[in-house]
């Protein structure tokens, strides 16, 4: 090991920096959901909110805010009904973020229902025909909103999920749903409209608007994005991109709903 020469000080170790991959994961910004909506809302981040990078995670809306309590995500969108009080999304997070600081903004208000066989030969039109004996479902996961859709419904109708063959069984998405339905699988699914006009054979049959809702946690860290955030939600470049998609109410897009 060689020395420093006499009547030289030694040079002071160098500090070292913080691997690459920590330095990035503190400039990233995670997006859950699964929506299309979520993507458009990336891609403006991107140009919008320096230096961060968006990351998509594509989680149901129980789990992502379950995700943002134990701190893992940074955008959070969710669209739960509370059958109780036909609200959607503010008594689920007030539950959940106990303890936390944080603003609930709208991203979109778009149709929810079931997915029927082309000509309904179910002839189901409302949650309370899901009592019809002998009916086969497609669906949703565990703490995803259309899962909690159907359960709340199932409650209040006093329908119980024994009833309904394949209940346990579980798909990802949308419209792995509409898809099962329109190729015989099952008779009905839950779901929003965009998914049945993307998958031919199935009939959509509207019964709710829900509000889908983006959380955010208000951290001193996190103001100054989450400001940007909120004005890519209001600008017209944002919705402009929304508007052609069907099945989307921009009414209260970038409106604030909540906060705490």
């Amino acid at each position: 090991m060689s020395s420093a020469p006499k009547g030289e000080p030694l040079e002071a170790p160098a500090t070292l920096a913080a691997p690459l991959a920590a330095q990035d994961a503190k400039m990233t910004i995670v997006i859950t959901g699964q929506d299309i909506s979520l993507d458009i809302l990336a891609k403006h981040m991107e140009k919008k909110v320096a230096p961060y990078r968006p990351l998509r995670s594509y989680v149901g809306s129980l789990d992502s805010l379950i995700s943002m309590y134990k701190g893992e995500s940074d955008i959070v969108s969710t669209h739960l009904l509370d059958g109780d009080t036909g609200e959607y999304n503010i008594p689920y997070i007030r539950k959940l973020l106990i303890g936390s600081s944080y603003v609930v903004v709208n991203l979109v208000s778009r149709m929810a229902g079931i997915y029927v066989q082309q000509g309904n030969p179910k002839q189901l039109r409302d949650w309370a025909d899901l009592a019809q004996p002998g009916l086969r479902i497609a669906n949703r996961e565990k703490g995803s909103g259309a899962r909690v859709l159907l359960d709340e419904q199932l409650r209040l109708h006093g329908i119980s999920p024994e009833q309904l063959a394949g209940y346990e069984q579980e798909s990802t998405n949308h419209m792995g749903v509409a898809g099962k339905v329109a190729i015989g699988e099952a008779d009905f699914g839950v779901g929003i409209e965009k998914a049945a006009q993307m998958v031919g054979g199935v009939e959509f049959i509207p019964l709710i608007q829900e509000r889908y809702d983006l959380v955010m946690v208000k951290k001193p860290e996190n103001l100054a994005w989450i400001e940007q955030v909120k004005q890519v939600l209001q600008s017209e470049a944002f919705r402009s991109e929304l508007r052609p998609i069907q099945g989307y109410d921009l009414s209260q897009t970038g409106r604030i709903m909540f906060e705490a």
